[in-house]
């Protein structure tokens, strides 16, 4: 047991991590991350704004004073929607 701990001491490390993304394509790629990060920012926005001036209530009004966890859930829901399409936009 001893002779096998030592040899998994006794062994290399790998060497340091290397770029999946090489380095004359980063900017693009962080030029993309940022436009998809605005796209889904401006989407989160646009919805937020869709519920606010459907509902014929106040919804902070509903959500914090009133304490209205189904509303919540809805509005986390359609969050989590938005979210799940701009991923598939990202990833094509």
């Amino acid at each position: 047991m001893h002779a096998y701990l030592l040899k998994l001491l006794d062994t290399k490390l790998a060497p340091t991590a290397t770029f999946v993304v090489p380095m004359n394509q980063l900017i693009d790629l962080i030029l993309t991350t940022l436009a998809f990060t605005l796209f889904g920012l401006i989407m989160f926005a646009i919805a937020f704004l869709i519920i606010v001036k459907v509902s014929p209530f106040s919804i902070r009004k509903e959500i914090e004073d009133d304490q209205n966890t189904s509303l919540a859930i809805i509005i986390g829901s359609v969050i989590i929607g938005i979210a799940l399409i701009v991923a598939a936009a990202v990833h094509g």
